[in-house]
Order: C-alpha cells, then sequence, then structure tokens
C-alpha cells in the first residue's frame, strides 16, 4: 500500500513538473559594466522569435554596444562589430541578417526607460532590422515638456496617461513612440544601460572603449523562478525540483 501511495505522489509530482511552462521568454544580457535581465513581450511575436532565434545560435556573443548617446539609448546587433578588422575607424551600423522584420508597433508599447526596441533605416513601412536592437534610457520630463513633443514632435498625437505617468516617473524617449517597435523591457539590472550610455564616445557616437554584449536565453526553471519571484513566490530548486527537471528539456516554446 505504501509502495503505491509513494508512487501516486511521485506520479503527482512529475505530472505537475512537466504541466509547468512560462509565460514569456527571458534574456539574460552580461556586459562589462553589469547584466540585465530582460522579457521580451508576447505582443509582438515577429520580433520575440526572431530575437530568441538570433540568441539562441549565440549571434550575440561579442558584438559591441556600438552607438551610445546619454539620456537617450543605447545601441548593438551589428555583426560587423565583433570581426577581428574592426577598428575605432570601422564603420557600425548596417550590418545584419538579409531581412527585414515587419513592423509591430502597438499603442500600449511604449519608450519607457529600460525597454528594448528594434533598430531600422528609414523604411516607410517601418520594417525592422533583423538584428539590431537599442535599450532606452532616455530622461524624465515634465507635463510642460510632453505637451511640447506632442506640439513639436507628434503631429498633434495625444500621449495616454500611462505614457505620461511614465515618462514622468522613470523616463524614456516619448518621440519614438509610433515609429519603431517595442518588443521587451529589462527587468533587472537598468543600472547596466546607465553606465554603458554615460561612457565617452567618438564623434560618431562609438565608445572609445569597446562596450561587448553576451546574450544568453533563459532556462524553462530559470524562467518559471523569475515569474515566481514576480508573484510574490520563492523560486524552487529543491532537490525533487532538479530530480523532476531532470525529465524534461531545458528549453520550452511559447
Amino acid at each position: 500500500m505504501k509502495r503505491i501511495v509513494l508512487s501516486l505522489v511521485l506520479t503527482f509530482f512529475v505530472m505537475q513538473s512537466f504541466a509547468q511552462k512560462p509565460q514569456h521568454y527571458y534574456v539574460e544580457i552580461k556586459t562589462n559594466k553589469g547584466v540585465m535581465l530582460a522579457q521580451l513581450y508576447n505582443q509582438t511575436p515577429k520580433h520575440r522569435d526572431n530575437f530568441k532565434k538570433l540568441v539562441s545560435e549565440r549571434y550575440y556573443d561579442g558584438i559591441l554596444f556600438h552607438r551610445v548617446i546619454k539620456n537617450f539609448m543605447i545601441q548593438g546587433g551589428d555583426p560587423e562589430s565583433k570581426e577581428p578588422t574592426t577598428t575605432s575607424l570601422t564603420v557600425l551600423g548596417n550590418g545584419g541578417p538579409d531581412y527585414k522584420i515587419n513592423s509591430e508597433i502597438q499603442e500600449g508599447l511604449f519608450h519607457k526607460k529600460g525597454v528594448l526596441g528594434a533598430a531600422r533605416d528609414n523604411n516607410p513601412a517601418k520594417s525592422s532590422s533583423g538584428s539590431q536592437f537599442y535599450i532606452v534610457q532616455g530622461r524624465k520630463f515634465s507635463d510642460a515638456g510632453l505637451d511640447s513633443l506632442v506640439t513639436m514632435r507628434m503631429q498633434g498625437k495625444q500621449f495616454s496617461e500611462q505614457q505620461r505617468e511614465a515618462y514622468k516617473t522613470i523616463g524614456g524617449t516619448p518621440h519614438l513612440d509610433g515609429n519603431y517597435t517595442v518588443f521587451g523591457e529589462v527587468l533587472k539590472g537598468i543600472e547596466a544601460v546607465d553606465q554603458i550610455a554615460g561612457v565617452s564616445t567618438n564623434n560618431v557616437d562609438r565608445p572609445i572603449t569597446d562596450e561587448p554584449m553576451h546574450i544568453r536565453l533563459l532556462t524553462r526553471r530559470e524562467a518559471i523562478n523569475i515569474e515566481r519571484e514576480m508573484n510574490g513566490l520563492k523560486p524552487k530548486n529543491s532537490f525533487f525540483t532538479k530530480l523532476f527537471d531532470g525529465f524534461k528539456s531545458k528549453n520550452y516554446k511559447l
């Protein structure tokens, strides 16, 4: 009887373990200035899945933040920046895969501090680069400052109350709203953005000292624990959790 009960308990825990699946993809961005944890938005599936694919292929390992503007953003993702021939005189910002991603610009996703946005050239469809992205630093705005942007930069388009609150409290780059796809946000380690944004740069906004990145996709368990913490729960890392996790892949698909 005891053996049957034990078997049922083990079966229950295994089934529970297999049933757990994160709600989002998460990436860890390692830099010389610190480590960032970012969530990729489900509302922008094309950008989310493309970024996940490139990260899984270790595409970004060693790539530089080649364009840095204080109180604006830090940009990277040009594969040419990690070539052995790259020097301080090399013009960066034109490299990437031979495809673009269709725009996924949405009203509710805007340029508050810490968001990941997709870089692009000046194409009318506002399609995104296949690999280049930026992380917003920005600055805080007053209501008067936002009103001025509405008149001068936004062609009269008003900011929502949610946008105004974010831009007044945490800051951002509101004039980019509606022009670039926002596809994720930094959850932890925003200090690294501030430090990189503050480095010395040359006349084309490239850091004088290289600022490389290494990005990896979080495993199923890491992502589950992140979401547990976000919901006020403790992460699960017990012996039995690790044992049952061993029965399934570390990777997952949404």
